[in-house]
């Protein structure tokens, strides 16, 4: 059975690069899925900020129905073919890339645990709680050196639609997560990707990757079977 893996995280929070860990730590082929991938071809312009720009951190920014019907694809073991969309143009191309179904599939975006659909596929609910302004210094390089976008454009959304959105619909999600990780993300990393170790062996008992505790060790809360 394929096992869904969520990871959220406000912008900057490190949500792709504790993935990565955890696929260099996993003895087997891992999926990973960028929520970012799924942002709509165009933005609906109820959402648009009072300066006439569109609202890239609202729920409402992403193409919802097309990402939970890729996520039950993949949780059923079919591939799915996933949408390019270019920061730069804000835009989503004709381009598709094919991904495959594997046994564990990481799926990380600042949204993954806010859907109640979505939420009731994952196995495990991941939450990366960063201060604010490390969220913001990654973010800024990201988008300039990344997504060539100016330092004047990522400092003015910053303020008029991250940091609300943040504290409005971001924030909240804390409370499905299973584990919570602080900045420094070895540790669960590491933590996690024995979990999936022991899920991935043949006849591995499913009761210990399955079992959570809300005890949290040195900032982060793990399994304790």
């Amino acid at each position: 059975m394929t096992k869904l893996i969520g990871v959220a995280g406000g912008s900057g929070s490190g949500k792709t690069t504790f993935a990565k860990k955890l696929i260099h730590l996993v003895d087997r082929p891992i999926t990973l899925l960028h929520m970012d991938s799924y942002y709509l071809p165009s933005q609906p312009t109820k959402n648009y900020t009072p300066s006439g720009k569109p609202n890239f951190d609202h729920p409402e920014a992403f193409d919802w129905e097309l990402l939970r019907h890729h996520l039950t694809e993949l949780k059923s073991g079919r591939d799915i073919s996933v949408p390019v969309y270019d920061f730069k143009s804000s835009s989503r191309t004709q381009e598709s890339v094919h991904t495959p179904s594997t046994p564990v599939i990481i799926f990380e975006g600042i949204f993954s645990l806010f859907d109640a659909e979505i939420r009731d596929m994952l196995s495990i609910k991941t939450f990366l709680h960063v201060d604010s302004d490390i969220r913001f210094t990654r973010r800024l390089n990201r988008d300039v050196q990344e997504r060539g976008r100016s330092l004047d454009s990522v400092i003015n959304q910053y303020y008029e639609t991250v940091r609300p959105m943040h504290q409005k619909f971001l924030e909240p999600q804390k409370q499905y997560a299973d584990f919570i990780v602080g900045e420094e993300t070895d540790v669960a990393a590491g933590i996690l990707a024995s979990r999936l170790n022991d899920f991935l062996r043949p006849k591995s008992p499913m009761s210990s990757f399955n079992h959570f505790d809300n005890k949290e060790v040195e900032g982060t809360q793990v399994p304790l079977s």
